[in-house]
C-alpha cells in the first residue's frame, strides 16, 4: 500500500502545538547516538511526506545530515482525541530554496517568532511507514516490514453454510 495520510492525522499533526501536544522527532547519529526532541511545527507536507521548520539547528540536524531515518511521534492524549502515532522516514533537509520557502510559509506564527530572521531550515521526510502502537496503520509499497510491527490482520473470511442435514430416517 502507498502511504496516505488521513484527514484526521493530517488535521491532528497539523495543529499539534495549538493543542498543546508538540510532536516528538527522534534522529540517530552515524554512530547509533540517539536524538529527541520537541517540534512545534511539525506538519503534513503532503500525502506522503511530513516536514517541520528545524530552528535550533542543534545535534538533531547533524544527525539527519549522517543518517537520515527518522521517527516523528504524535500524542495527543486529551480524552476527546487520545491519539499516539509513530511515523517513519527518510528525512532531508533545505537550506535554501522553493522547498524550504513552503515549509517556512506553512509553519505556524508561533514558531516562526522564535526565529525572526529566519535563520531555520526545512526538514522534509518522506514517509515509509506509520504505527499505533506495535501495529501497522500504513507502510510505502517495497518497505521491509520491521520485525516488531504487528500486521493488522486482514478480516476473518466469511463463515461458511452449515453442510445440509439429512432428514432424519424413520
Amino acid at each position: 500500500m502507498a502511504i496516505k495520510f488521513t484527514d484526521e492525522m493530517k488535521e491532528l499533526v497539523n495543529k499539534a502545538l495549538a493543542d498543546q501536544a508538540p510532536c516528538f522527532v527522534t534522529t540517530a547519529s552515524a554512530k547509533g547516538e540517539p536524538g529527541i526532541g520537541l517540534r512545534g511545527s511539525v506538519m503534513v507536507f503532503d500525502d506522503n511526506h511530513i516536514a517541520w521548520w528545524e530552528r535550533a539547528k542543534r545535534d538533531g540536524l547533524q544527525h539527519i545530515q549522517e543518517n537520515p531515518r527518522i521517527v516523528v511521534m504524535y500524542r495527543n492524549t486529551k480524552p476527546e482525541v487520545r491519539k499516539t502515532w509513530k511515523i517513519y522516514g527518510s528525512a532531508k533537509v533545505y537550506e535554501s530554496g522553493p522547498i524550504r520557502e513552503q515549509v517556512m510559509a506553512r509553519t505556524v506564527e508561533a514558531e516562526l517568532r522564535q526565529d525572526p530572521e529566519r535563520k531555520g531550515v526545512a526538514v522534509v521526510a518522506e514517509v515509509d511507514l506509520i504505527t499505533q502502537g506495535n501495529n501497522l496503520l500504513q507502510m510505502k509499497d517495497g518497505f521491509k516490514l520491521p520485525d516488531w510491527v504487528i500486521p493488522t490482520p486482514p478480516p476473518p473470511p466469511a463463515p461458511a453454510a452449515p453442510p445440509a442435514q439429512a432428514a432424519p430416517a424413520r
